[in-house]
């Protein structure tokens, strides 16, 4: 028997290969599945299931081309009613792979249909539990994004499945089971998780709060309902795909692999409503873009930004990227669900300007420049482009807040006639922040080089303790 984890770390994703006597299992695949096949293959092995733990949000499950490529069945729990061929499994039942068998353990909370899957090896032992989004490292599934999908079910009702769902199915489980998550730190499908991709129950018994002994109902909905965030507004629409369907990977990566010359990606940006997204390093982007494209940048959290500051995920879309990395930036934008690339810029940005077409820059400056102009008493406008989290921490007194999670928002606090200089934590949110306003008609916003990170390192400006959060932006 065997048993991995394949960990995607821009989405914090865990998806799970299990393989007995030439049989495979794959769990919440990514929405690329040729690293699958090509596993199942070197191990001379043929995949049976797919098994989803429950309608995912926050990416575009691989569930039906993979399925479609190797005849498996795809395999939900109770309650499920995908718009495809799939098999609905029943709360106990045991799937049969080679020498060993999965047993479905039905988990609503995160969602109606969430379930568990637990690997029982050829001695009949439970070794092991994948558990979705019901249970963490260090935390649990958030229980208010199905409402989302579907309004009555309110995050009250869900926390409350959750509440038994843990206490019934999980806590009576043996110490010694392994736990698979579906995500670890960095995902938007809970709260606290830990960095951590694996551990014992028995541990997470001991130390994850959701699974206290002595807790009350009340007190744990009470708990995983506190410090809620709003999802990013990809997340239903996400749902959906992975509901009813979705063009096959391979469609999408021959629509968004269109190599365009610099006249040809000038005229799709003009005649069409596509939005330019620039990926490269915002420390080159400054330096020199296309005007009104924006930059988020491959190397941070590229996926889960496009879906915070893109609102539908149909929208056309035209992508600048580092020569070699087009197909990664295609990959990353269909595996949460933007399947509308229409092409990219054949030759990067270097073949735009050497073409002789209109560039723009963005002014960016040290943290001196700042210190200096405030020490000779010039106003200085600084915005902090983190979440409202980070600031309330820690901030530099007389910065105001607004965040890039909630551009709208933060966009109406400001004067587009004053100057401003805008930082994040260490210079990848503020430049994608001031590209986005930019496009929008913001000129006059500089970029503080380095971030938060280079100005408490300077020491030469005044920076608060922790405040108690009064209001939310």
């Amino acid at each position: 028997m065997k048993v991995e984890q394949i960990y995607t770390g821009c989405l914090a994703h865990g998806a799970y290969y299990i393989e007995s006597k030439g049989e495979v299992a794959i769990i919440d695949p990514l929405r690329e599945v040729g690293s699958y096949l090509a596993k199942a293959e070197q191990d001379g092995a043929q995949i049976k299931y797919v098994l989803e733990t429950h309608f995912h949000a926050d990416f575009v499950s691989g569930h039906i081309d993979l399925a479609a490529k190797t005849g498996a069945k795809i395999v939900f729990g109770p309650t499920a009613k995908p718009s495809f061929e799939a098999y609905t499994a029943t709360d106990g039942e045991l799937l049969p792979l080679g020498d060993v068998k999965i047993k479905v353990i039905h988990t609503p909370g995160h969602t109606m249909e969430s379930t568990c899957f637990l690997l029982i090896d050829e001695n009949g032992k439970e070794t092991s539990i994948f558990t979705g989004d019901t249970l963490f490292i260090g935390d649990v599934g958030r229980p208010d994004l199905a409402q989302h999908v579907i309004a009555d079910l309110t995050q009250e009702k869900l926390a409350n499945h959750l509440f038994d769902s843990l206490r019934n199915k999980i806590m009576p489980l043996s110490d010694d089971i392994i736990v698979y998550p579906g995500h670890g730190a960095g995902s938007a499908c809970g709260k606290n998780m830990s960095k951590e991709t694996t551990d014992l129950l028995g541990n997470q018994k001991k130390t994850n709060y959701a699974l206290r002994p002595d807790m009350s109902r009340e007190e744990f909905v009470k708990e995983l309902l506190t410090g809620l965030t709003p999802p990013p507004g990809y997340f239903p629409q996400n749902v959906l795909m992975n509901i009813k369907g979705y063009d096959s990977i391979d469609t999408v990566m021959e629509r968004g692999q269109r190599p365009l010359s610099p006249a040809a990606f000038d005229a799709a940006a003009n005649e069409t409503d596509a939005l330019v997204i620039d990926t490269r390093k915002p420390v080159d982007f400054v330096k020199g873009f296309i005007p009104n494209s924006v930059n988020i940048g491959i190397d941070g959290q590229f996926a889960s930004w496009v879906g915070t500051l893109v609102p539908d995920v149909k929208q056309t879309l035209l992508i600048i990227a580092d020569l070699g990395r087009e197909e990664e930036v295609i990959t990353r934008l269909a595996r949460v669900g933007y399947d509308f690339c229409i092409g990219y810029l054949e030759g990067g940005f270097e073949a735009w300007k050497a073409a002789g077409r209109e560039v723009d820059t963005i002014e960016s400056v040290s943290v001196d420049v700042v210190a200096e102009k405030i020490a000779a008493g010039e106003t200085v406008n600084l915005l902090d482009a983190r979440r409202k989290s980070e600031y309330d921490s820690e901030h530099v007194i007389g910065a105001e807040n607004t965040p890039l999670d909630y551009l709208n928002n933060s966009m109406a606090q400001i004067n587009r006639d004053k100057t401003y200089y805008v930082h994040c934590a260490g210079g990848y949110r503020s430049v994608i922040f001031i590209s986005a306003l930019r496009a929008r008609g913001f000129d006059n916003l500089i970029d503080v080089a380095g971030g938060f990170k280079a100005i408490k390192d300077s020491g030469k400006f005044k920076v608060s303790d922790y405040v108690c959060p009064t209001t939310m932006l």
